[in-house]
């Protein structure tokens, strides 16, 4: 395996590099055509170090991260060399989810624009089979799957890959976490031996490291290391501020931040929906868009973004990859991410083409140190701001319905229009002006409230003294009370999960277990992917020596168990069946067995 050194400056960060164009990389003119439609002028790092040598017909290994352009780095040398006059597929692509199978899919038909007949199938759980028959059967040119199913297909005897000159492994590291490392290899053994490999990942653990030895012939090993520093031209805040306090909290920025377009992050593709409908009553223009969002609704949503139709979007990291769109002003992470790459991620969707931007995290008190993670990987402090006053709120809102009186006043025609029906209330009721536009104010503002009731006042020492229950302290600086007081604070109380949904849990058997190496997060992982399920939806999961036990809802939907009974995990196909044999018993993370017991209540 030969490495490729890049520039120092490639090597710092994935933006584009200042020499170089994508018309010296020896790409097409239809292909090049494309991106200048989509507006790509320079190439990032690892675009102009994949590119060339995936033209020159190398296997290539790239580590890169989410978001340096590792997409169009294989897209566009695929679509180059395609020959439309081939119906079997030509070029295969395996992503560990189907939100991410779906962007890559978006990526090549953009490309492709100004290529005809070219044919693109995305293949992944949670779609009938149906539309991917009748798409195989007419002719594709480009698979972009799942594992699980580009199995099934080959299994089924549906997927033909004996003509195969390109595999992508986009997220190597990502599928290999998720059980998929058996699938991987079976599918790379029965492609052709002289087909292209470029496998991309993050990360280059032992097994991916083997996986690239064994299947890849003598690639070229091309390094890109993302900033962790975050641009600055965002400006960076955080709120402390209690789970429950969060959509109120949200409110209040919202009415008192000057936004031009806002992304809210969240951490599941349930609460983007919760989320988008209460921004929604509270009058906002709101949308949620997640991995169960349709592609075409996608597209939808993100172009009413673009357009000013649409004012806030709800996302999930996934849901999010590749959004650009200029008119974000504004990003919150309304749940803060776990690790600082996601945060960079995030905040990166502000502050683009050298505008200014803003960033705000909402952290719970038993987050803090998530924040300090983050500060830490940056090497930028976070600014601690306070919840907006009710004070705040009303300036804001007088500045507002001043702006609106300046700019009705600007429309003289109309004003002339109307004064004549003004004086003649006057003199029929002998009103004064002032209160004429005050009745007027109050029609324009209907039964809404201009300005928010001042905040009830808080008992002074003494009050208490006499026996009141005591208020909660006001924050000051951060980190300035101690764990007790914090234990005290009810309203800082880490969010309390409810079991999912709060319906009745049902047991399921699957037909991998620790002879098998799978962990739960495996479990989670196969399972969330294929049959469209959130981490919420999951109970107790057990690992037993030959089959494990999972707790899911009882009520799911016969489509979504026929999916997740195709399943495979470590290349297994899983056999989803209920358990007869009792109640899953608790395992921690690392799947030791725990027995869960019922409490015993007294009497």
């Amino acid at each position: 395996m030969t490495t490729h050194d890049l520039p120092v400056e490639a090597e710092a960060s994935a933006e584009p590099t200042t020499t170089m164009t994508f018309t010296d990389l020896g790409l097409g003119a239809a292909v090049l055509k494309a991106l200048n439609d989509v507006g790509y002028e320079t190439p990032s790092a690892i675009q102009a170090a994949t590119i060339p040598t995936l033209l020159a017909g190398r296997d290539v290994v790239g580590l890169a991260q989410t978001g340096t352009g590792k997409t169009a780095a294989f897209a566009l040398p695929i679509l180059d060399r395609l020959d439309v006059s081939q119906k079997s597929p030509q070029a295969l692509v395996l992503a560990p989810t189907r939100e991410l199978a779906l962007q890559v899919c978006e990526a090549f038909e953009k490309y492709a624009a100004h290529l005809r007949g070219v044919h693109i199938l995305p293949v992944y759980g949670g779609q009938g089979y149906g539309v991917q028959l009748s798409a195989l059967r007419r002719g594709v040119h480009i698979v972009v799957g799942t594992p699980g199913r580009i199995m099934d297909h080959l299994d089924k005897g549906t997927l033909d890959l004996s003509e195969l000159k390109y595999l992508v492994l986009d997220e190597a590291d990502e599928m290999l976490k998720m059980g998929f490392a058996e699938d991987v290899e079976t599918i790379l053994a029965d492609t052709p031996d002289d087909k292209q490999v470029a496998l991309f990942s993050a990360t280059m653990p032992a097994a991916i490291r083997r996986i690239s030895q064994q299947y890849l012939h003598d690639p070229e090993e091309i390094t890109v290391k993302t900033k962790t520093t975050t641009s600055a031209n965002i400006t960076q805040r955080y709120l402390i501020v209690s789970y429950q306090q969060k959509i109120d909290a949200l409110t209040r920025i919202l009415e008192v931040e000057n936004f031009e377009g806002m992304i809210v992050f969240v951490r599941t593709k349930n609460v983007t929906e919760e989320l988008a409908e209460k921004l929604r009553a509270r009058g906002y223009s709101a949308a949620a868009i997640n991995g169960d969002i349709a592609q075409v609704q996608r597209e939808r949503t993100v172009n009413q973004l673009k357009s000013g139709k649409l004012d806030i979007l709800v996302a999930t990291d996934v849901a999010a990859r590749g959004l650009d769109v200029d008119r974000i002003s504004h990003v919150v992470n309304f749940d803060i991410p776990t690790d600082p790459e996601p945060y960079v991620h995030r905040i990166g969707r502000t502050g683009r083409a050298g505008r200014t931007g803003d960033a705000i995290s909402f952290v719970t008190p038993r987050e803090r140190g998530l924040l300090a993670r983050i500060e830490k990987a940056t090497k930028q402090p976070i600014t601690q701001m306070q919840l907006p006053s009710v004070d705040d709120v009303n300036v804001t809102r007088l500045a507002r319905f001043d702006d609106r009186i300046t700019a009705a006043l600007e429309q003289r025609e109309r004003i002339e229009g109307f004064r004549d029906i003004i004086a003649h209330y006057m003199r029929h009721h002998d009103v004064p002006e002032v209160d004429v536009a005050a009745a007027l104010a109050v029609v324009s503002q209907g039964e809404s409230p201009l300005l928010l009731e001042p905040e009830p006042e808080r008992p002074h020492r003494a009050d208490r003294d006499r026996g009141e229950r005591p208020q909660r302290a006001e924050r000051t600086e951060r980190g300035d009370r101690s764990e007790r007081g914090e234990r005290r604070d009810r309203g800082d109380r880490p969010e309390r999960r409810p079991r999912p949904s709060d319906t009745r849990m049902a047991t399921y058997r699957i037909a991998v277990g620790k002879r098998h190496k799978v962990e739960p997060r495996q479990i989670v992982g196969a399972l969330a992917n294929e049959g469209g399920l959130s981490r919420g939806d999951f109970g107790a999961i057990q690992i037993r020596p030959e089959f494990s036990l999972v707790e899911l809802p009882a009520d799911l939907p016969p489509e979504t168990l026929e999916r997740l009974d195709g399943t495979r995990i470590s290349g297994r196909l899983i056999e989803l069946r209920p358990d007869r044999g009792g109640p899953a018993r608790r395992s921690d993370e690392d799947g030791s067995d725990r027995p869960y017991r019922k409490p015993r209540h007294k009497g």
